[in-house]
């Protein structure tokens, strides 16, 4: 599995490839009309800085934001090996993101060791910990197994959107309407503790605090 592995364009027909190349350009211009303002960054930037990668882990619900603000920065981002999964990571190249494709909650080994190998190669790897099928905000560990294993610290992103279309799937998956204020609160780079999986996978409840700590960040400097 590569750490920046192509869309596989012949596993979708036609015609879903056609709306999805309108529809990326759609999500490129309504993007492009965007207010983000971002709240405690420097712990990543300066990892960015000295070229230390980073886990980056965000809910699956707040993608399309997060893809669109970080776009072109070189991201690997785990996606899922399901046909919505190549939906999504086809659009996550549109705005300039590797993928890594897998699931590190559902027989994700092959999963974890990709996303191990592009840190150890300097590449930022983005986690949705709740993807992809849920429970929505719940966090499973393997971005923190995978952080682990890599010896990289993982920070959160959460974003805080005044106005949004929000879809009515697991995820509530949010949609930014035009000129929408977005608000994205990082925490700091969280070491993981431990020496085995079990030792990093015990400290997901600590790490889910800070994550929600900081969507009340985000909610509050909105």
């Amino acid at each position: 599995m590569s750490a920046a592995a192509e869309p596989n364009g012949g596993a979708l027909p036609w015609r879903v490839r056609v709306a999805i190349g309108g529809g990326t350009r759609v999500l490129r211009a309504l993007a492009r009309t965007w207010r983000v303002r971002e709240l405690g960054r420097d712990g990543w930037n300066a990892r960015r800085a000295v070229g230390e990668a980073t886990v980056v882990a965000l809910w699956h619900g707040q993608m399309l934001a997060m893809l669109s603000h970080h776009r072109d920065l070189g991201i690997a981002i785990l996606i899922s090996e399901h046909q919505d999964g190549e939906i999504i990571a086809r659009i996550a190249h549109a705005f300039g993101c590797a993928t890594v494709r897998g699931s590190t909650s559902r027989g994700g080994a092959r999963a974890l060791l990709a996303l191990a190998a592009a840190l150890r190669q300097g590449t930022d790897v983005a986690v949705t910990p709740d993807g992809p099928r849920g429970p929505r905000h719940t966090f499973a560990p393997g971005a923190l197994v995978a952080a682990q294993r890599a010896a990289v610290p993982v920070v959160g992103m959460l974003a805080s959107v005044d106005r949004a279309w929000r879809l009515n799937t697991w995820d509530g998956f949010e949609i930014p309407k035009p000129f929408a204020r977005i608000t994205i609160a990082y925490t700091a780079p969280f070491a993981v503790p431990g020496r085995t999986p079990a030792e990093a996978a015990g400290a997901a409840d600590a790490f889910a605090g800070e994550m929600h700590r900081a969507a009340e960040r985000a909610r509050r400097g909105a």
